[in-house]
């Protein structure tokens, strides 16, 4: 019998959203699930190692040289100081990232020595290479699928590949005959799983389909900004133009605490600040932020001669979309709820495409039984 157009047109939402599921299945549950698991990335840290957030207070009084000299002596000539990051609430420590002689890893990135320190003492609580930890791999997981060079594209991809699985899925559980409100009932088809993957389906599509854009943007970060008309961020290669790994330079001219100092301004905190790299014009680059401010300002401070630049609230680093777009995708400092949507937009394409899947293995099976084609 021949379909009529809605029919056809229906048929075609339900071929594109079963191959996205089916086909795609092998991919989209690692990149999910490690998005679920990275959301709470920090309260899994802290419950693997414990140590590292023993912390005798939350002040971080000692001159940034006391934290230097610590973490020089934990690196025990492994590494160099690359980055001091200070405590930004009670019970953090003052984490040091040291950049490890030798070969780069899997990615092509530098490895790093991480120490943490306590913030009244400058004591070492720990000392780890994170390259191979578990949130590490989480997370170069979620963002490249560990796929060398093109894996952030491949990311990307798959973000739109999401988007087209939840805009399909929305408008084939739309109820054809109205009765919104009764499309919402648990009672709406015979079969439990049936049930399952249409309520599932329904509640996390749309939060899913903003956790796909956004890894799209992020994934794509050269497209996306100029498709909003936004400039690329200044300052990208510290050192003047050193190139996105250059090593911190061995002999600094400025101290740590001198650097420090020339960067704050009254009522200005400290956030990190970084060692000069190799480069033209080798330059310290700190974090600060101030009361007012909804975000840090990034101010470098020239080492040759101590010259101040920047000070604006976000100056040099992403834009303020770029930002918004990570903090909706990541959860950052969006509270439990967003992030427990987050992690359940995480869970829920395994559970709906497995779903999917064993609903139309069952189907084919009643057609062939008929004698019908699949």
């Amino acid at each position: 019998m021949t379909r009529s157009p809605f029919g056809r047109l229906r048929r075609l939402w339900l071929d594109v959203h079963l191959w996205i599921g089916a086909g795609l299945l092998v991919v989209l549950a690692p990149l999910s699930l490690s998005g679920a698991i990275l959301v709470w990335r920090e309260p899994l840290d802290r419950a693997l190692h414990p140590e590292r957030f023993a912390v005798s207070g939350p002040e971080a009084a000692l001159p940034l040289s006391a934290y230097a000299d610590a973490a020089g002596a934990a690196f025990a000539g492994r590494a160099a100081l690359a980055q001091l990051r200070l405590p930004q609430k009670a019970g953090d420590p003052v984490v040091a990232t040291g950049r490890l002689s030798g070969p780069p890893d899997a990615g092509g990135r530098p490895r790093s020595l991480t120490v943490w320190l306590d913030p009244p003492t400058a004591r070492v609580l720990g000392r780890a290479d994170l390259s191979q930890s578990f949130s590490q791999v989480m997370h170069r997981l979620h963002g490249t699928l560990l796929i060398p060079q093109v894996g952030r594209k491949v990311v990307g991809w798959l973000g739109w590949a999401m988007f087209a699985s939840c805009a399909t899925g929305l408008w084939l559980w739309w109820p054809r005959g109205g009765g919104f409100l009764k499309a919402l009932r648990w009672r709406r088809g015979s079969s439990k799983l049936f049930k399952l993957h249409h309520m599932v389906g329904f509640w996390i599509c749309i939060p899913l389909a903003v956790l796909s854009l956004t890894g799209v943007y992020i994934s794509f970060p050269q497209t996306a900004r100029a498709l909003f008309g936004l400039a690329e961020p200044r300052g990208g290669a510290p050192g003047g133009g050193a190139g996105r790994f250059a090593p911190p330079i061995p002999h600094p001219h400025l101290f740590i605490d001198r650097a420090g100092a020339l960067a704050l301004r009254p009522g200005a905190r400290l956030v990190s600040i970084s060692v000069p790299v190799v480069g033209k014009a080798p330059a310290w680059r700190l974090q600060v932020t101030t009361p007012d401010a909804e975000a840090p300002a990034a101010v470098q401070v020239a080492d040759a001669d101590g010259a101040v630049k920047g000070g604006r609230s976000g100056q040099g680093g992403p834009d303020p979309l770029s930002r918004l777009m990570r903090r909706i995708h990541d959860g950052t400092d969006t509270g439990p709820a967003w992030r427990t949507v987050i992690a359940l937009g995480g869970l829920a394409p395994t559970v709906l495409a497995l779903s999917g899947v064993v609903m139309w293995l069952r189907r084919r099976a009643r057609r062939n039984a008929l004698g019908g084609s699949a």
